[in-house]
C-alpha cells in the first residue's frame, strides 16, 4: 500500500504514520523550504521523506508517477494550494482514478472560514472549547485543552477515511475522496455529553510501562518512544523505518 504525504503539523502526519505502522509504504514529500525540526522524531516514524519544486517541471513530472503509482494521498496544505500547483481534486482524479484522497483543513469546507488557514490551538479558542474551559476552571482568561487532542482525533479519523477508502475500491472499483476538519471534530467533542464533575485534566509523567520495550535508533541517536495509543486484536504493529530528517530520501517508491 503505497501512501503520498502531503502534511504537516500534525493531524497529517499522525494519519500516515499511523498507516506506516500497518505496514503502508509512506513517502512524505516537502519543498525545499519547509524544515519541522521540533518535531521531526515524533512526525516522521516509519516514513521515508522526500523533497521537491513542484514549480521546477522535472520534479513535477516525478510527483506525477507518484501520484499515478500511489494508492492513498493524504494532504492538507492551506486552502488553494494544489489547486495553484495544478494539482487539484480532478487534476488528481485524472492522474490517478482510483486514488484514494483524504484532506485536511482547519474549519471546515463550507462557510465564510472555509479557507481560512488555522491549526489545533486556535481551532480550540475560536469554536467554544477554550471557552467552555474557562466556564468549567471559573476563570476570566479562555481555557484550552492541555494537548493538542483535535489534531490527533483528526489524525486518527484521517487514517480510518483512508482505510475505509480502500475497502470501497476493493468492494467497488473506484477511487474514494474524504473532507475532514478539525472544527469538525471539536464539534464531536463539544458534543459529546459529560458530567464536568468526572473530568481530570490533570496530566502524570510517563512511566517505563508507557514506553516501548527496545530503543528506537533514530538519526539523532537512540530513543525510547511511547506505546501506540490502541492495540489491534488481529494486528501487530511495526514501523520498519526509525525517525530520520526531513529530505533524507530519494522521491521514489520501494518497488
Amino acid at each position: 500500500m503505497r501512501v503520498l504525504d502531503l502534511t504537516r503539523v500534525l493531524a497529517g502526519p499522525i494519519a500516515t504514520r499511523f498507516l506506516a505502522g500497518l505496514g503502508a509504504d509512506v513517502l512524505r514529500i516537502d519543498p525545499f523550504s519547509w524544515d519541522e525540526p521540533a518535531i521531526e522524531p515524533e512526525v516522521t516514524l516509519g516514513k521515508r521523506c522526500a523533497r521537491l519544486n513542484l514549480t521546477n517541471h522535472h520534479d513535477r513530472l516525478i510527483f506525477e508517477a507518484l501520484l499515478r503509482q500511489a494508492d492513498i494521498i493524504i494532504h492538507g496544505y492551506r486552502a488553494g494550494a494544489l489547486e495553484g500547483l495544478g494539482y487539484g481534486a480532478q487534476q488528481r482524479r485524472q492522474l490517478s482514478p482510483g486514488l484514494v484522497d483524504i484532506c485536511l483543513n482547519a474549519y471546515g469546507w463550507s462557510g465564510p472560514w472555509r479557507s481560512r488557514r488555522g491549526f489545533d490551538s486556535l481551532v480550540q479558542m475560536s469554536c467554544g472549547i477554550a471557552e467552555a474551559g474557562m466556564i468549567w476552571q471559573n476563570t476570566p482568561h479562555p481555557f484550552p485543552l492541555p494537548v493538542q487532542a483535535l489534531d490527533h482525533a483528526t489524525g486518527y479519523l484521517m487514517a480510518a477515511a483512508a482505510i475505509q477508502g480502500l475497502i470501497q475500491r476493493l468492494i467497488q472499483n473506484t477511487g474514494y475522496s474524504a473532507r475532514l476538519s478539525l472544527a469538525r471534530t471539536a464539534n464531536i467533542l463539544i458534543d459529546t455529553p459529560y458530567k464536568p464533575d468526572n473530568i481530570n485534566l490533570k496530566t502524570s509523567s510517563a512511566t517505563t510501562e508507557d514506553y516501548q520495550l527496545q530503543p528506537e535508533m533514530t538519526y539523532w541517536g537512540p530513543a525510547l518512544r511511547l506505546r501506540a495509543p490502541l492495540s489491534l486484536s488481529t494486528t501487530q504493529w511495526s514501523w520498519g523505518l526509525a525517525a530520520s530528517p526531513l529530505g533524507n530520501a530519494t522521491a521514489q517508491w520501494l518497488q
